[in-house]
């Protein structure tokens, strides 16, 4: 499955540090903005969000009704059509609780793993 971003008006200020995720880097032209999201978390990721790191506030939630359980992965197209490249990302979690990985170079990484 598959999620395109159409719109990133409000995005992120972020207070939480990035621990618990790895990336993985890939040579690309710059233009490819696929990710790969990989739950390795052990627990239900609930909500996540992708907000270029120019901005100030979380957008919508990018799952919308579905989940992303532990052991799965979700590829995310996180072209917004501003041209933008750094993002923010975070998993949240059923009981509030979230992991936040700035500064997410989504056109030279293939992948990000959350831990």
């Amino acid at each position: 499955m598959a999620f395109h971003f159409k719109s990133f008006a409000l995005a992120a200020t972020v207070a939480l540090g990035a621990s618990g995720c790895v990336e993985t880097s890939t040579a690309s032209s710059g233009m490819n903005r696929n990710v790969l999201i990989v739950n390795n978390t052990g627990y239900t990721i609930w909500r996540f969000y992708g907000s270029r790191t120019s901005t100030n506030s979380w957008e919508e939630d990018i799952l919308g009704s579905s989940i992303l359980a532990n052991g799965s992965s979700i590829n995310i197209d996180f072209d917004d059509g501003t041209g933008a490249c750094m993002f923010d990302l975070k998993a949240e979690f059923r009981d509030g609780s979230s992991v936040v990985r700035n500064n997410v170079n989504v056109c030279q990484v293939s992948a990000v793993t959350f831990y």
